[in-house]
């Protein structure tokens, strides 16, 4: 069984009630839940397996630790300061990724990932045709966007 994005949506949607989570949040906008089927769909059926739903529930677990940490008023949001320490600790994930071992990131491994991440800042603010922070993939998009993905994993 494969989950769309709308069902996604309806999944995290009752988990975020269900729990009570104090994230701000009731839940999770159609448009992020495309972005993150598009992220995590590895076989590009455009569709979540559960493999890729597990591993994407675990992001978003360690990701919602990150946030409830730095949410340090216990309002439901983050602040411009409170947004640093979690975005900094969130660069802690990008270094366990591209670090040896020992969680060490030599000067390749770092230049490698600034590379990626500002690759993908490229290629968002070339597809935000509106300038408004979000943007619409086609099917084809993705694709061409998991091929560089891939061939950027290949190279590392």
């Amino acid at each position: 069984m494969e989950i769309s994005p709308e069902e996604l949506k309806k999944i995290l949607d009752n988990i975020c009630r269900k729990r009570g989570l104090e994230i701000g949040t009731d839940g999770f906008s159609i448009e992020t839940c495309r972005s993150m089927v598009a992220v995590m769909d590895s076989d590009s059926t455009g569709k979540l397996g559960f493999h890729e739903f597990k591993f994407l529930w675990g992001n978003i677990k360690k990701w919602q630790g990150i946030f409830m940490k730095y949410d340090r008023d216990r309002s439901g949001r983050i602040s411009s300061h409170e947004l640093a320490g979690a975005l900094a600790e969130a660069g802690d994930l990008l270094v366990r990724r591209y670090a040896d071992q020992d969680g060490q990131m030599d000067f390749d491994n770092y230049v490698g990932c600034l590379v990626r991440l500002d690759s993908m800042c490229r290629a968002f603010k070339t597809l935000d045709k509106d300038n408004n922070g979000t943007i619409n993939l086609g099917i084809e998009e993705v694709r061409l966007l998991r091929a560089m993905n891939e061939k950027c994993s290949q190279q590392k």
